[in-house]
């Protein structure tokens, strides 16, 4: 094997083909920030495992962070809240428990449903899981109301 010529150069040369390697050293520094080559995978080689995204800054260094939620549900812990879900299901319930992603253990669960003309009725469901990615909408039910819709604009019989 040649001296100073990587072994992938290697490879090629023992199969009839001439690689003309020239070292840059302005450029060997910056190795790391070429995205090209091999399709869309940049220079990050081998296949899984590894930690991934080593120069987006977003993992933590030299310590454990505790990632806070958006929302301190403490406060609401024990108390009434309405929950509204991604497919439009809204249930009120007493707040057990709950964790970083944000699922929510409920206890005393009532399910309400609203028909077209604005008719309510509810059922009781007990103890509820709420998966935290389906939440829209997370309120205390002590201090809130409902108004009638300021927008709905009235039929004129012209």
């Amino acid at each position: 094997m040649a001296k100073g010529i990587p072994p992938a150069a290697q490879r090629f040369k023992s199969k009839g083909l001439t690689v003309a390697i020239t070292p840059q050293p302005d450029l060997m520094s910056e190795r790391g920030n070429f995205r090209g080559g091999r399709g869309a995978r940049g220079d990050r080689g081998g296949r899984g495992g590894g930690e991934r995204g080593g120069r987006g800054g977003s993992h933590a260094q030299g310590g454990d962070k505790k990632k806070e939620n958006i929302l301190n549900l403490d406060k609401y812990m024990d108390k009434e809240i309405t929950l509204k879900f991604n497919g439009g299901r809204e249930v009120i319930g007493t707040l057990k428990g709950y964790d970083q992603l944000m699922n929510l253990v409920l206890d005393s669960v009532k399910e309400i449903t609203r028909d077209d003309e604005g008719n309510t009725s509810s059922r009781n469901l007990g103890l509820l899981v709420a998966r935290g990615t389906l939440l829209v909408l997370i309120s205390p039910v002590d201090g809130s109301e409902e108004i009638e819709n300021p927008f709905v604009q009235a039929e004129d019989d012209e």
